[in-house]
């Protein structure tokens, strides 16, 4: 049916979420850092979002969408009351995930998000280990994840790689203190060498209790 529904324009989204709180149906999420509409028969039509969104990203549009499904949203709104009330936050904290993908093995070499970006390289613990990661160390990064471990590879040439082509501001580097985090240490400081680039860096040591080490 032809009715009318939300559109956002993910170019004018800065990702703060207002939008998402302030729809009462569940039909807006945020996906990498974006808002979306995730289901067309969640969205009732009214706009309560449009106010809360401060760059003008969301207007209304008429499109061939399903239909608003009431019984869906009260049973999804039922799902996330159980949830919460079983003390599992359905979004505890605003994902602070910049691109896709992450993981170093799957990383393009170039790409638009690495333009003068401050580039983030993870070990794939740390995040699980130090619970304010998002906010202390993703915010404002491009990040990329590895574990040399699992992998068995040595991630040198491609971290050279990214660094070397791209416009690259800085470098963190965050490890967990146990001894096979010094393979992705080793290979992002010998990447950082084989550049040919200064470019300011540091490593960030996270303890298998949670707490910054150095």
């Amino acid at each position: 049916m032809i009715r009318k529904i939300i559109q956002i324009n993910e170019e004018k989204c800065n990702g703060c979420g207002l939008c998402a709180q302030a729809c009462h149906e569940g039909a807006i999420g945020m996906v990498n850092g974006k808002a979306r509409l995730l289901r067309d028969d969640y969205c009732d039509g009214l706009g309560d979002c449009l106010p809360a969104c401060p760059t003008g990203a969301i207007t209304f549009v008429e499109r061939e969408a399903d239909a608003y499904d009431a019984q869906a949203v009260k049973r999804n709104m039922e799902a996330k009351k159980f949830s919460n009330s079983e003390n599992i936050p359905a979004s505890p904290v605003r994902s602070r995930l910049a691109q896709w993908p992450v993981q170093i093995k799957l990383a393009p070499v170039n790409a638009p998000y690495f333009e003068n970006a401050s580039l983030l390289i993870a070990a794939d613990c740390t995040a699980y280990a130090y619970a304010q990661f998002h906010e202390e160390f993703m915010k404002g990064k491009i990040t990329l994840i590895g574990c040399p471990k699992l992998d068995a590879i040595d991630y040198t040439e491609k971290l050279t790689e990214i660094i070397r082509q791209n416009n690259i501001r800085n470098v963190c580097i965050v490890r967990m203190e146990v001894p096979c985090c010094g393979g992705l240490e080793m290979a992002a400081k010998k990447a950082l060498q084989a550049s040919g680039k200064f470019i300011p860096w540091q490593v960030v040591t996270i303890s298998i209790d949670g707490h910054i080490l150095d």
